[in-house]
């Protein structure tokens, strides 16, 4: 099967006529689930079509929240995300300049945690325990999730249930679901099945599964049965619209050069 080149688009029930017809109905302070690992795997294309609607208050479930003018990072600097949940900062100083400012809240979470709350969410698992985090700020509480504006803390997390499970302790983690994800794939059918490149696959099916509404981002579209069932990464069952990006530029997040003959021998 070859995924590359289209003479004719694939038409269907999920394929949206365009981006902007894709979020028309996200709201002003709906939730969503966000896919993308640093800059790769980032559905920049709905990104951008929800930033040219006039919606705010926005809660945000993301491994992080863009960079450079990328990705979430064009709703972050308009101020119109009102609290994130993600595993890191990253790159992003107006990120960390809003956080510290008191002007945006963050619950910042373990990674793998994160990605199992998407999950469970999406599997309709309400919570479950787990190691990380317990003897730390993560389980005890108190963690920053929102700063005044003189520099101390407005809002801290709350202590989570700890429970020992043959000798060893596990912290609770409440599953994360949300109104709407919006996702980026390289290939996917009119039915919504989804195959992921590399690093993309990360936090994309996860963010997938635990949108009540689901919004992919193609690079590639292809008529339903085209996909071999074996390549599926998600399937369409997750996903409610579908739109065709085509191919889109790879961002670099830090790029670091040698010059010279540096590090030679």
């Amino acid at each position: 099967m070859a995924f590359n080149g289209l003479t004719t688009i694939p038409t269907g029930p999920k394929v949206a006529r365009s981006a902007a017809d894709a979020v028309c109905d996200i709201p002003s302070g709906a939730s969503l689930a966000v896919g993308g690992f640093g800059v790769a795997g980032v559905p920049d294309t709905v990104i951008a079509a929800l930033v040219d609607r006039d919606v705010t208050g926005l809660e945000v479930v993301s491994n992080n929240c863009g960079a450079g003018g990328h990705g979430l990072d064009l709703l972050l600097t308009q101020g119109r995300i009102r609290r994130m949940i993600a595993s890191y900062v990253g790159e992003n100083k107006e990120f960390a300049r809003q956080y510290l400012a008191g002007e945006l809240e963050v619950e910042l979470t373990p990674q793998g945690t994160l990605a199992e709350k998407l999950r469970a969410g999406g599997a309709g698992i309400p919570a479950f325990f787990t190691p990380a985090g317990v003897g730390t700020p993560v389980s005890a509480g108190g963690l920053p999730w929102r700063y005044a504006s003189d520099g101390s803390v407005a809002i801290a997390s709350p202590p989570k249930e700890i429970r020992e499970f043959a000798g060893r302790r596990y912290v609770l983690e409440e599953s994360i679901s949300t109104d709407y994800a919006l996702v980026h794939a390289l290939v996917g059918d009119t039915e919504g099945n989804l195959v992921f490149n590399k690093a993309a696959q990360n936090f994309n099916p996860v963010a997938a599964m635990a949108g009540r509404v689901c919004i992919a981002e193609v690079e590639q579209l292809v008529d339903a049965g085209d996909i071999d069932p074996a390549q599926v990464h998600l399937p369409g069952i997750f996903v409610d619209r579908i739109v065709y990006s085509g191919p889109q530029h790879k961002h670099i997040e830090k790029r670091t050069i040698r010059t010279g003959g540096e590090g030679r021998s």
